[in-house]
């Protein structure tokens, strides 16, 4: 049978790590690569006759996402003790959220694939709850034992859950893009995948189209999106092939071996009995009253959504342009000062100019926007001279490469210190222009007979003749007519 016989369900678990200075019940430091265990307090490491407080600025990150979402903000939730051995969980159970989570509900529209078979997809969420993070078992440094470091014991995360809407790990993928975006945009978590503070598990399943839901195996801890691409595709294929040779999928925990490129089964699935849940005694009731919540989205910066649909209506972008300009904060910063600089008849070339030269250069050097050598004032500066004729577009690429190498200084005005220092101004003057064109018609005569025997490609070469002849000066508008207007008179 084809992979086409078979649905793929796949729901999505991820820990998105809060940016808080201190830890969700105590105030240990939750600063990332201290020594082992120098960030354990006794809070952190169970002693007895401690108790958890909890961390305010990690409950209103929970009110921020769920906002963003457009999720129920649950006036009144309730922590619980999650109950399970693990030698890095000091407690011997883990505080989280069970039957009343912060948030509840909301969703993410996804945009997956590219081009005309590109669509849009809307992901239901199930939850967000808040909890305490386990410590980390150390293997590779210890022979025959393992290490237990506490440092990230009680580091406070965000477990978003989605429903089980996704169908391919390209949609599974464009989610978790756009949720590792939202929560940098929104500034809840730094989003660093490679020191876990945005990881996501997978639960798969596969089906008859139309048919009751498959058993699912779940893929923790895939910390890069080309892990969870190849993870889930690896596991679906495994399933129906395990199906289809009469087997039988058992719930499971399984890992993604990024080398053999395979999952591999660790260990039997718990359901949520197992975990016997029942509320932390020591914890009261989270209540969120209407004035905090209000608060908070005073506080709240404009959505992606909402600026995608202002960079269309205000600034008469396309669809495409303005998706891709608010695919980061920081590329949507970047063009939103730019355009403030240039003004708003400038906002196209503007956007094409931060979607084109300065994402290609950022993408070599691996930089955001937000650590570019150009500045938005500058770009501007630049982009204003191509607008009114001083320089011309590919004038304007040799100035955003000395922009770029930090010539013509740091202000506003760089570009025009470049274009006077370095002698690019745009040569308007038809009549010297008229002058090479004469010198170039004569010098390639074979060009001019192509042209007017139906050879267009002969016009772009004589073209191309005369803006070197000029060194790239003259004014290509008027090159182009000039050149017309002699070659048909």
């Amino acid at each position: 049978m084809s992979r086409s016989d078979w649905e793929v369900v796949i729901g999505l678990e991820v820990h998105a790590q809060l940016n808080t200075a201190s830890k969700i019940f105590s105030g240990a430091s939750t600063a990332f690569g201290a020594a082992p265990n120098v960030q354990a307090c006794a809070v952190d490491i169970a002693l007895p006759g401690v108790l958890p407080v909890l961390n305010r600025g990690a409950v209103e990150r929970a009110i921020r996402f769920g906002l963003a979402i457009g999720a129920n903000v649950a006036p009144k939730s309730v922590f619980a003790r999650k109950n399970y051995f693990y030698p890095d969980l000091p407690k011997g159970y883990q505080i989280s959220q069970f039957e009343l989570p912060v948030v509840q509900g909301g969703e993410i529209t996804i945009r997956v694939g590219e081009g005309d078979k590109a669509y849009e997809k809307t992901v239901q969420l199930t939850r967000a709850h808040l909890e305490e993070d386990a410590g980390k078992s150390l293997h590779e440094d210890f022979h025959g034992m393992s290490g237990i470091d506490l440092n990230r014991a009680g580091t406070p995360l965000l477990e978003i859950v989605s429903e089980p809407d996704m169908r391919s790990s390209a949609e599974a993928v464009a989610y978790a893009r756009a949720l590792h975006a939202l929560v940098r945009w929104i500034d809840i978590c730094d989003g660093n995948m490679q020191e876990g503070s945005f990881r996501c598990d997978a639960n798969v399943s596969v089906r008859r189209p139309g048919g009751p839901l498959g058993t699912r195996r779940e893929i923790k801890n895939l910390n890069s999106f080309r892990f969870l691409q190849q993870a889930i595709d690896f596991e679906v294929q495994w399933q129906i092939d395990t199906i289809e040779d009469g087997g039988k999928i058992q719930q499971a925990t399984v890992l993604f071996d990024p080398d053999s490129g395979e999952t591999r089964m660790m260990r039997s699935k718990e359901d949520a009995h197992d975990y016997r849940y029942f509320p932390d005694p020591d914890l009261l009731p989270l209540v969120i009253s209407p004035e905090w919540k209000a608060r908070v989205a005073s506080e709240m910066p404009e959505l992606p959504d909402a600026m995608k649909a202002r960079f269309i209506d205000e600034l008469g972008l396309s669809a495409y342009d303005a998706t891709t300009l608010t695919a980061s904060k920081e590329v949507a910063a970047f063009y939103q000062a730019t355009v403030d600089a240039a003004g708003v008849a400038l906002a196209k070339p503007c956007a094409n100019w931060v979607m084109g030269d300065l994402a290609a250069r950022l993408n070599k050097a691996e930089l955001d926007a937000s650590a570019s050598p150009v500045s938005p004032a500058q770009l501007a500066g630049l982009i204003a001279r191509i607008g009114d004729g001083t320089i011309s577009n590919n004038i304007g690429k040799k100035v955003f490469e000395a922009l770029w190498n930090g010539e013509g200084g740091g202000s506003a005005n760089a570009a025009d210190a470049i274009i006077e220092a370095q002698g690019l101004r745009q040569t308007n003057d038809a009549g010297a222009i008229e002058a090479i064109i004469d010198e170039v018609l004569a010098a390639n005569q074979k060009s001019v007979e192509e042209f007017r025997a139906g050879k267009e490609k002969a016009f772009n070469a004589l073209v191309g003749q005369v803006m070197k002849a000029s060194k790239g000066k003259a004014n290509p508008a008027q090159v182009n007519e000039l050149l017309k207007r002699k070659l048909e008179g």
